[in-house]
């Protein structure tokens, strides 16, 4: 729970230094009277019921796919239970959305957030302004700088600091509203509801910026791998709902007594003796607002690699006690980049807020359409009252997406651009995977046919392991060094590494092994999605129990492609060429799949695609 805290929570926990004061100071600016202020608390409050509570804690995280979240964690399991659902090429298309446009919030949260809380310096003095870009640089660059020594001790760092940032916040908030008591009342849903029926124009754009408060939602799902589903319920429900409740309120409170507090209320709640340390906890926090967000892109991407959608990304195991832990350096670095070029480009935190809500709006819509799969196909909910939850989780997350599509023009059209490029990516590299599976099968040789013309090849006595992709043909290595050497060896292993719709495969469950004759094994060895391949050592017992092979001197063939881009029927030309240049970016087989660097033979072909 400490571990989900200083991970999990970081992002929306830090949504009150933005979130409320938004809605007042935006391009709509509502009037600063008890019916508008408590209209709005009513909306803040029951976002978080509904959204985070209700659709994500009690419904979408019971969607785990063995433990890890996600959208192609989620992909993954609809495949599993519904192999042959008619509806499975659009759920994939969501997902892909969905994924995309969670590595479009993933590039704007630690701009926002560490943006929202170095401004805070300017009330100490107005000269410091020209200080926020560099300060927040030289944060950013030391958050994606600590990645590298895990998620879990990041965690165990960062988890007391927010536990302390949850307790201040909610004792903040609570001293205000004991003050003006009257902001209770917005646990009341009817003041949301009338704000909406009587000033309807005003909530719907309020609903744009109501969403800032609920950004960080989808991180409890995507880090689900990381903490599992428990301790993150228990820690959202004991500790952040609670006092972010009192924060909202409190700062609502504050506006009512003092309606000039609007230009910083979460800052003016605090003493003015205390601004100093609540500047430096608001600093300590948006840093840890990020590590949520950035934690989920490293899992979201060792899912997107292993289910087919990304090409070979080095990952790193960051811990020995949770297995879904994993640092990608490429992924942190390419953020990294992303998030600088932000800060320099929008310069403000209010200059973010619009690109903010539509990426986490659209995510939400789509994880809901998903989910809804899973509730009405999978679980076979009672429709008496699965039908009117999901009405209303389905119709609060249109019309926040709808009040976030206004702001299109003001930023929104960033994660847009960002989404629609990763798509274009994710599309490209699955396509030119079938397509180059293809290819490679009419030039590919059955094993039956193969044993029957080399009866009389001349066999060495050693040891191969050929690494392939087709568990029925002959892998083009093994035909080019038979062509140009005119031996085979005595004892060959034909490997294939598969991939299974499931986060983790048991050990015992990790080998298929098939006896071809004539010295040919094959093997298939299993993995789960959420695992990083190795082969070495899952072929460990295979080499115990068979003398013929010696793990040190077997020697491990590879077959490369250099793909050359042609004017063929099945992609774009300049889809082939961005799918050749994918394949050459990626992590070579040597370094995925941990072979030993001295045993490793590459045989190379060019294929037109």
């Amino acid at each position: 729970m400490l571990g989900a805290t200083g991970v999990v929570f970081g992002d929306i926990g830090t949504s009150p230094l933005y979130a409320f004061r938004e809605s007042f100071v935006g391009h709509h600016r509502l009037p600063l009277d008890q019916f508008h202020v408590l209209g709005v608390l009513s909306m803040l409050i029951w976002a978080l019921i509904l959204v985070v509570t209700v659709k994500y804690v009690f419904v979408t995280m019971r969607a785990d796919n063995g433990g890890e979240g996600g959208s192609f964690a989620l992909l993954a399991l609809i495949q599993r239970v519904a192999r042959r659902s008619p509806q499975l090429p659009y759920i994939a298309v969501a997902a892909m959305l969905a994924t995309a446009l969670f590595y479009g919030d993933a590039v704007i949260t630690p701009a926002i957030s560490i943006l929202s809380a170095v401004e805070g310096m300017t009330l100490l003095n107005a000269d410091l302004a020209s200080y926020v870009i560099p300060v927040t640089l030289v944060i950013i660059v030391g958050l994606f700088a600590i990645q590298r020594f895990g998620t879990g001790l990041v965690g165990k760092v960062f988890g007391p600091v927010m536990v302390v940032w949850f307790v201040t916040i909610g004792i903040l908030g609570a001293i205000q509203v004991i003050a003006n008591p009257v902001v209770l009342q917005a646990f009341s849903p009817h003041h949301a509801l009338g704000f909406v029926a009587t000033d309807p124009i005003r909530a719907f754009f309020t609903l744009g910026t109501v969403v800032l408060a609920v950004t960080g939602a989808e991180a409890l799902y995507a880090d689900m791998g990381h903490f599992g589903r428990p301790a993150i319920a228990r820690a959202w429900l004991w500790l952040a709902l609670p006092a972010l409740m009192l924060c909202y309120a409190g700062q609502s409170a504050l506006v009512l007594a003092n309606p000039q507090a609007i230009e910083s209320p979460f800052y003016l709640m605090a003493p003015p003796q205390l601004l100093v340390p609540l500047l430096l906890l608001a600093a300590a926090a948006t840093i840890i607002a990020s590590q949520s967000i950035i934690s989920g892109a490293f899992s979201v991407t060792q899912q997107a690699v292993h289910l087919g959608y990304l090409p070979r990304v080095r990952f790193r195991h960051t811990s020995s006690e949770t297995r879904g832990q994993v640092f990608a350096p490429s992924v942190n670095l390419l953020l990294l980049v992303a998030v600088i070029a932000l800060v320099l480009g929008f310069r403000s935190s209010s200059a973010l807020a619009a690109a903010f809500g539509l990426a986490v709006t659209a995510t939400m819509v789509l994880t809901t359409l998903m989910i809804g799969f899973v509730i009405f196909r999978v679980w076979r909910w009672n429709p008496l009252w699965a039908v009117p939850l999901y009405v209303v989780l389905l119709a609060l997350d249109l019309g926040l997406f709808a009040a976030s599509a206004t702001k299109f023009m003001d930023g929104g059209w960033l994660p847009v651009v960002i989404a629609t490029g990763l798509v274009v990516l994710f599309a490209t590299w699955r396509r030119g995977r079938l397509l180059l599976n293809r290819r490679m099968s009419t030039h590919s040789l059955p094993v039956d046919m193969f044993l029957k013309s080399t009866a009389k090849v001349h066999r060495v006595p050693a040891s191969a392991i050929y690494l392939t992709t087709d568990t029925q043909t002959i892998p083009p290595a093994l035909l080019h060094n038979l062509k140009y050497n005119q031996v085979v060896h005595e004892h060959v292993l034909l490997v294939t590494v598969e991939t299974a719709l499931s986060p983790r495969i048991n050990d015992e469950d990790r080998l298929t092994v098939s006896d071809l004759g004539q010295g040919f094994v094959r093997v298939i060895i299993h993995y789960g999605f959420a695992e990083s391949p190795d082969v070495p050592q899952a072929l460990a017992p295979l080499f115990e129990a068979s003398p013929n092979f010696n793990p040190m001197t077997a020697a491990y063939f590879l077959s490369r492609q250099t793909l050359i881009p042609s004017r063929r029927p099945g992609m774009a030309l300049w889809r082939e060429k961005l799918f050749a240049a994918m394949v050459r970016n990626s992590e070579s087989p040597m370094t995925f799949f941990k072979l030993p660097v001295n045993q490793v033979v590459e045989l190379g072909s060019q294929v037109e695609i």
